[in-house]
């Protein structure tokens, strides 16, 4: 999950300025994986805007009218997002809201388990796995968000 840009004004200009910046910040061998991007039919996604995409080889899908299940991943992400982190923060001002939300979407990346990835993180999905510890060993917590969310990581 990446999160390129946020505005009140969103214009034509400004959402097809996003996918450039976010393929930017990818790098080329990130950006090979992309195959689908599934989009709403809003107005401001134009031609310009599916075009960033068409160019690295994805396949645009836009969400067909009453077919709300065609973006249960976003929808998905966007509540758990919810449950896990700003319904238990007061959030001050659209700048703690990105920054809040940053801090999520870096923890469900790099941290966060996932069972279809056989309990990793997308960002460590094709890695191999961590080798068994057979001795005593310590569990160290990591707290995100103020301690609202933990991370737990095993050392030797």
């Amino acid at each position: 999950m990446h999160i390129v840009g946020v505005t009140r004004n969103v214009t034509v200009a400004w959402a097809t300025q996003q996918p450039r910046n976010l393929l930017m910040s990818l790098g080329d061998t990130r950006v090979t994986g992309i195959r689908y991007l599934i989009r709403d039919n809003a107005g401001y996604f134009a031609q310009g805007f599916d075009a960033v995409f068409t160019v690295v080889g994805a396949r645009v899908v836009p969400i067909l009218p009453g077919v709300p299940r065609m973006n249960a991943i976003a929808e998905r992400w966007v509540g758990s997002c919810r449950r896990e982190a700003t319904d238990r923060i007061l959030i001050s001002g659209e700048r703690h809201l990105r920054l809040v939300v940053d801090e999520y979407a870096n923890h469900h990346n790099a941290h966060r388990p996932h069972r279809s990835l056989g309990q990793r993180s997308p960002d460590s999905a094709g890695a191999p796995e961590p080798p068994i510890v057979d001795g005593p060993s310590h569990v160290i917590r990591r707290d995100r968000l103020g301690g609202l969310i933990h991370q737990y990581a095993q050392v030797a």
